[in-house]
Formats: C-alpha cells, structure tokens, sequence
C-alpha cells in the first residue's frame, strides 16, 4: 500500500534537511540511538532499530530517497522539502507498505516522525 500527506513545519528546508540527515540531529529529536551518515548508498537505523533501511539519494535542502526494511520487503521513502508561506511543505510519500504495518506506519509518520519535528520547529 501507497501513503501521501504534506506536513506544514515552521522552519526553512534547510534546518528540516538537517534535522533529517544529522546524526546527532536525529538523536535529538527522536530521543533514540541513531546510526546514520549522510551518504548515498548507506545503511541506517533510527529510533533504536525500530526503523531500518538504505539511503538512496540527497538533494540538498530539497529531497531525501530512502529504502525502508520490513522483514522480506523493501519500501521506499521519498521526502521532498517545498518552500511555503511561514516555513516549509514536507511532502512524504512512503510506497509498498506491506498491509499488516499500513496503520502502524501511517499513524508513525503523522504522530513519531512529523509530530516529533513538529515538537522541534513549531514552538
């Protein structure tokens, strides 16, 4: 299964860019262990393991290309980063969700990953 949404957050893209490419950015707001480094082709884990994958690309300030992990299948993550009134338009689009983690991973993006940043920039 597919999932798209845009999420408003009250920075500039670059800030967002990095929140989601730093390490130690990471660790501050997820409050988890990371391992992740800010190149292509690259294994990652976030939230302690919970989240596991490969980065694909970087654009800066602009997109991030991921591959997610879930037991036999990989899913891709595409975040692009859109200039808007007040701040920027975080675009998510996660693809081939296996059905049994759809509610769980969509409920993950809107409440852990965005709310967590939302926490962090909208203050």
């Amino acid at each position: 299964m597919d999932y798209k949404k845009y999420f408003h957050l009250e920075a500039e893209a670059a800030d967002i860019f990095n929140a989601l490419t730093n390490k130690v950015m990471l660790e501050i707001w997820t409050g988890e262990s990371v391992q992740f480094e800010k190149k292509e082709n690259t294994e990652f884990s976030i939230w302690d393991g919970a989240i596991v994958g490969r980065n694909l690309e970087f654009i800066e300030n602009k997109l991030i290309r991921q591959i997610w992990y879930f037991e036999e299948v990989e899913s891709e993550v595409i975040i692009k980063l859109h200039p808007a009134k007040g701040g920027t338009s975080v675009e998510v689009r996660h693809n081939n969700i296996p059905d049994d983690a759809y509610e769980n991973i969509t409920s993950g993006w809107e409440e852990d990953y965005m709310g967590s940043l939302e926490e962090l920039f909208n203050e």
